[in-house]
């Protein structure tokens, strides 16, 4: 891998890590306010309290799993050393934002040229989403970086028939599962393809179980600490948002521009993890995360039984939410004013769309095995959704993937581009 990154110039290691961090210093000067105070995902409380009292939970002496801790650990290790504050949470998603630009550099020079690199960096970049999304603190900073290096350790495990290579992409497997539990599947998928091209065949089952195993063995402590102070073996207790996705009232709400966290509570149900401990100590601790998973989790499955159609609906809804260029749930852009929120509504779905049609046109011109991977990735994405829910933000750290997928044509574009602009020159076919 660091033959690759040195047979790339300075001069485009430096264009694609200025174009990834100056807009989203600028949304971060602008956004500064309201970084940890409007629309802060859980992982910051338990963040705060695992710095305050060595506890990951929403409160000290009361531990959680109701949340996948990657994210949470990222946050820990910003607070533990400089504090919490908006410069400290925002510079550094800033830098893995350039990192994520980089990989994909990297990614591009791999598959074919420095050129396409930087043409499919600077798209996946520049995405308008993405951009505003970064700075705030939401989860899917980190699931963007560690999709990219998946991406390209798989493909160099493939390209180069390397073991070592294919038990650092399960590493970063198991890294993606504990930031994302609908991750849980992924090491399956990328696996195969790390191993297809190690001969003899025994070899590359090996490579891919190995893949699996590494993957698996990166998650298990944190499995093993759930069992052991939650009381069940899981990667998250926290079913009751896959409920929230998956019940009779869910198609109307999302429907109506709603999310998952605007569906109705079932009645008689005991608080939350999250909500028990906004009323006291003593209504956390009396909590019992597992039973309740078990309980969302029987819930789900009875409405899958029960009501299979209202489930292919509600998959059908899904995708189109995943992949639709417009924004379908209000809480995608919260607290947007003015020309950010015309941003979001204009010039995001004209650059999705634009993104989809150079995806198609590329994927006849990429490298066929990176077509192949990148279908099964976004299939795998888009069968995520239809079992939870479909939304930009579950799509958007994704997009690099069609980036890089458009980089070809738009560099096919440009050489046509510079042919049509030299005049007097005989064609090919005379």
């Amino acid at each position: 891998m660091g033959g690759i990154a040195q047979r790339i110039p300075r001069r485009a290691v430096a264009l694609v890590a200025a174009t990834a961090a100056l807009p989203r210093l600028l949304a971060l000067a602008i956004e500064r306010d309201d970084i940890l105070e409007e629309y802060v995902e859980k992982s910051d409380t338990f963040a705060q309290t695992l710095v305050a009292s060595g506890t990951f939970g929403f409160l000290p002496e009361v531990s959680s799993a109701y949340t996948q801790p990657l994210y949470a650990w990222f946050l820990a290790a910003l607070y533990w050393p400089l504090d919490r504050s908006w410069v400290v949470v925002g510079l550094a998603q800033v830098a893995l934002a350039v990192v994520t630009a980089l990989l994909v550099l990297v990614i591009g020079r791999h598959l074919a040229s420095v050129r396409t690199g930087v043409i499919a960096a600077l798209v996946a970049t520049l995405h308008p989403y993405l951009v505003w999304h970064d700075v705030h603190v939401n989860r899917e900073i980190v699931d963007q970086v560690i999709l990219a290096a998946l991406v390209l350790l798989t493909l160099l495990a493939h390209d180069r028939r390397s073991t070592w290579l294919g038990i650092a992409a399960g590493a970063v497997a198991g890294l993606a599962v504990l930031s994302n539990a609908r991750l849980l599947l992924l090491p399956l998928v990328v696996a195969p393809f790390a191993a297809w091209r190690v001969r003899p065949g025994r070899r590359a089952v090996v490579v891919a179980l190995l893949v699996v195993v590494v993957s698996a063995a990166v998650v298990a402590p944190w499995v093993a600490r759930n069992k052991a102070v939650i009381g069940c073996a899981t990667i998250t207790t926290d079913t009751r948002a896959l409920w929230k996705a998956n019940n009779p009232a869910t198609y109307d709400v999302l429907a109506n521009g709603g999310w998952i966290d605007d569906v109705p509570d079932l009645a008689g149900v005991p608080p939350w993890p999250e909500k028990a401990a906004a009323i006291s100590v003593d209504a956390a601790k009396a909590v019992d995360e597992c039973a309740q998973a078990s309980f969302y989790r029987d819930e789900v499955l009875d409405f899958w039984r029960d009501e299979p159609g209202e489930k292919a609906r509600l998959a059908a809804q899904a995708v189109w939410m995943l992949w639709s260029p417009f924004l379908s749930v209000d809480a995608d852009d919260p607290g947007q004013q003015g020309a950010a929120d015309l941003a979001q509504r204009t010039v995001e779905p004209a650059f999705v769309l634009a993104l989809y049609l150079l995806a198609f046109w590329g994927a006849w011109m990429a490298p066929s095995r990176f077509v192949v991977l990148a279908v099964l990735l976004l299939s795998y994405n888009t069968l995520a959704a239809m079992v939870f829910a479909g939304t930009v933000r579950y799509r958007a750290p994704w997009d690099f993937l069609l980036a890089l997928l458009a980089s070809f044509a738009l560099e096919r574009s440009w050489v046509l581009l510079r042919q049509r602009r030299r005049p007097g020159e005989p064609s090919a076919s005379r």
